[in-house]
């Protein structure tokens, strides 16, 4: 008789209404002490397992919440912490770890410090992660037993749970080396001891399973990692006997990756079915003894998933396999916490979706079909819903369709090379050497957001928070020209978000009241729905940009999302092949690109912040990916004026295997993140030979700490060595959105000064 239980691998941690956000930035502000910040974390642990469990989960997990970051938690516990990182408390330690640190003088500036650790994405996800360097003299100690204090508790409520641990292979895989050639995964037999600690004090403490995710599991095999994986889970079983272990893989796995899962000495493997529906039929001859847990409900989307069609596939599955679990693809951490909280939601769209909550119902009644329970209703509803949303009239647009059908390669060129380009764009705009210049959004202070909830609820006319945003804008093209600046911005006062302001104004698009979803730390976003095909019915940003540029002579940037990030950061309709949805939005920007160029608008700014983020683990399927993102670039930049410059930017991106596809997007400016990096980010561009022009990062926005000039100047520097000089721009890594102005100010004013630095004794352009 086949047992079948339902788990779940992981939870939001943020809260149905941002709790642990206000608690963090409330504490992060001097206004709470820890002791409130730990009680609001508890409590919502509390809540997060009580909730589960009522939704019919079997197995709940612990040590899934964070205060930041998984892999920051995973640092923390193993002792992989930076000396100059260490502060007056164990959370200060942390919190130096995550966001940076620097001296407060008498005026309230950030100044010098110690810079927070290098930031990237959780494998193709829109979750940021924080990297540890490692030194080849690295140890390890188990510093901080997270692991163990969170299963207690939950013990202590009432709940047995199943800790989860990112595995040492994940952890040391994505560490940064310290020095170059140095390969961290040698670091495997120190670690290790650690880990079993870990595991040994979980077993004593009353835990029979504990998850390890190892999503490295996803990536193309290679031998080290192979080799790791073997040796650790021989060392972990022999270390902690009885201790049953659940593999956990998830985002996709390869053929032999999934064999080499199975031949590692666990009591279980879980495997994503979302991802890789074709495994499901190999599984009974992989199982052998191994409990298998099947990913088959996706962690990563927000669609309803069609039950009566995943019972067809599992019937015959479950019936030859021993234990089965029931789970997730992935930690519900990629996904809005409640569906019920959307009474203002479409009553068609809302029938069509499922968040965390929706989708551990959906595995209790997955589980009850499959134990011969009658639910025959919930599926009879859950049919009617799969059936609605196939034939709904609302998703399909001919107009559409036609367009995309009808692109032609021309619509993806420019009319000349960039080579002629950039001279004509050099004498139209008249910039110095090392022209400044921001990423686009400055501080969304109280007043501006304030401001748009009063709007939004009806409280502010439009005539008068049109006039506050005017004001807003002009304040700060004034500020920018006082400081000198050489290519301003508006400011974005209007922009609620880099995607939902433009996705607002788009067709296709819907959006969410609470459909939050956290990117790192406290830093939470709202991914609107792709529901239909998109298409723009009016102009979006030219009035602003026009308003900006009608205040000063200098030049002001046009500001947009680009169509891979417009993508990439929504949940994207799973009925259609996502080149296609690009391709619909990227058609959408081009009319915004050519009616800004028509305004008189002379540099226009395409973000592709999330480019990189889009490549399927599995290179493999990289050429097909970056066929389709390029041309979506281009399609969406193509159709200016060689005089026009477009501008993009990309966030923490490893470039080196990308670089190809990021010159043939032929953006004649580049802006990217390179401050935690030290510069290290444009070895790619150097050993290429890129030939457009870069605007390396010159600080980290996402860290409080404001840089001196010099150590700008020290960074200018490095780029020099690699970069021509006419070919750099000087900006931050990012928006500034999320600082405030007494942290802006002054790293803007430090920026400008390092830029004339560097202008002294070269050469002007002529």
């Amino acid at each position: 008789m086949t047992i079948i239980q339902t788990a779940n691998l992981g939870f939001p941690r943020i809260g149905k209404r941002r709790e642990l956000k206000t608690a963090l930035e409330s504490f992060w502000s001097g206004k709470s002490d820890e002791s409130a910040l730990r009680e609001t974390a508890a409590a919502l642990r509390a809540r997060n397992w009580q909730r589960q469990k009522d939704l019919g989960t079997d197995i709940l997990p612990s040590n899934d919440f964070s205060l930041y970051d998984h892999l920051l938690d995973t640092a923390f516990m193993v002792g992989a912490v930076p000396e100059t990182h260490r502060g007056a408390s164990d959370l200060d330690t942390y919190f130096r770890m995550a966001r940076g640190a620097g001296e407060v003088s008498a005026c309230g500036h950030n100044h010098s410090g110690v810079t927070a650790l290098e930031m990237t994405k959780w494998f193709n996800t829109n979750y940021h992660v924080l990297l540890s360097e490692l030194k080849p003299s690295q140890t390890f100690e188990l510093a901080h037993n997270k692991p163990l204090a969170e299963y207690v508790e939950a013990k202590a409520l009432g709940h047995q749970t199943r800790p989860v641990l990112v595995g040492p292979v994940t952890f040391l895989a994505l560490s940064k080396p310290a020095i170059g050639g140095f390969n961290t995964l040698s670091l495997l037999p120190r670690l290790l001891p650690v880990y079993a600690e870990v595991l040994h004090s979980l077993q004593d403490a009353g835990a029979d399973w504990v998850q390890i995710d190892e999503p490295v599991l996803a990536n193309a095999p290679g031998g080290q990692i192979a080799l790791a994986l073997t040796e650790a889970y021989a060392h972990l079983v022999r270390e902690v006997p009885g201790l049953k272990l659940m593999l956990t893989s998830y985002f996709d796995v390869h053929d032999a990756n999934l064999d080499l899962a199975f031949s590692l000495p666990v009591a279980g493997v879980h495997v994503d079915l979302t991802v890789r529906p074709d495994v499901l039929e190999k599984l009974p001859s992989l199982a052998g003894d191994k409990t298998v847990s099947l990913g088959v409900i996706d962690g990563r989307n927000i669609w309803k998933a069609d039950l009566n069609a995943l019972l067809a596939r599992l019937k015959p599955v479950v019936s030859q396999l021993g234990r089965v679990i029931l789970a997730p693809s992935c930690s519900l951490l990629h996904v809005p916490i409640d569906l019920a909280q959307e009474d203002k939601l479409d009553s068609d769209l809302k029938s069509w979706l499922a968040f965390a909550e929706q989708k551990l119902e959906e595995l209790a009644i997955l589980k009850s079909a499959l134990s011969g329970e009658d639910v025959s209703a919930q599926l009879a509803e859950n049919a009617a819903a799969i059936a609605a949303r196939k034939t709904s009239p609302r998703i399909h647009n001919p107009a559409v369709t036609e367009r995309v059908a009808n692109l032609t390669p021309p619509m993806s060129e420019r009319q000349s090379p960039f080579a002629e380009r950039i001279l004509k764009q050099r004498k139209r705009l008249n910039l110095p050497l090392y022209p400044t210049t921001t990423i686009g959004s400055f501080p969304q202070t109280a007043e501006v957001r304030a401001a748009r909830l009063q709007h939004g609820k009806g409280q502010l006319g439009d005539a008068d928070y049109d006039a506050f945003l005017k004001l807003e804008t002009e304040k700060a093209i004034r500020w920018q020209e006082e400081i000198g600046l050489d290519v301003l911005v508006h400011g974005e006062f209007e922009r609620n978000d880099m995607v939902q302001y433009f996705a607002e104004q788009l067709e296709g698009y819907a959006f969410t009241q609470h459909g939050w979803v956290q990117s790192y730390g406290s830093r939470y976003v709202r991914p609107p729905v792709i529901f239909g095909d998109v298409s723009r019915p009016k102009p979006m940003t030219v009035d602003w940009a026009a308003y900006a540029q009608s205040l000063t002579d200098k030049v002001v940037k046009g500001m947009l999302t680009g169509p891979v990030t417009m993508l990439q950061w929504a949940f994207v309709r799973d009925d259609l092949p996502r080149g296609t949805v690009c391709r619909q939005i990227a058609l959408a920007i081009r009319d915004e690109v050519l009616d800004l160029e028509a305004a008189g608008i002379r540099i226009i700014q395409i973000d592709e912040a999330a480019f990189r983020e889009g490549l399927p683990i599995d290179p493999a399927g990289w050429p097909a990916y970056l066929d389709w993102a390029v041309d979506c670039f281009r399609i969406a930049a193509a159709g200016v004026a060689d005089e026009t410059q477009i501008h993009t930017h990309m966030c923490y991106s490893e470039f080196n295997d990308i670089i190809r596809a990021i010159a043939a997007m032929d953006a004649d400016v580049i802006s990217i993140e390179t401050s935690r990096s030290n510069m290290e980010l444009l070895e790619a561009f150097i050993d290429f030979k890129y030939p457009n022009e870069v605007g390396p990062g010159l600080y980290d926005i996402h860290s409080p700490r404001v840089p001196e000039t010099e150590e700008m100047v020290r960074l200018l520097a490095r780029a020099a060595q690699r970069l021509k000089p006419e070919q750099i721009w000087v900006n931050p890594d990012c928006g500034l959105k999320t600082r405030g102005w007494a942290e802006t100010r002054p790293a803007l004013e430090r920026l400008v000064e390092a830029a004339k630095t560097m202008r002294a004794n070269q050469p002007v352009w002529v």
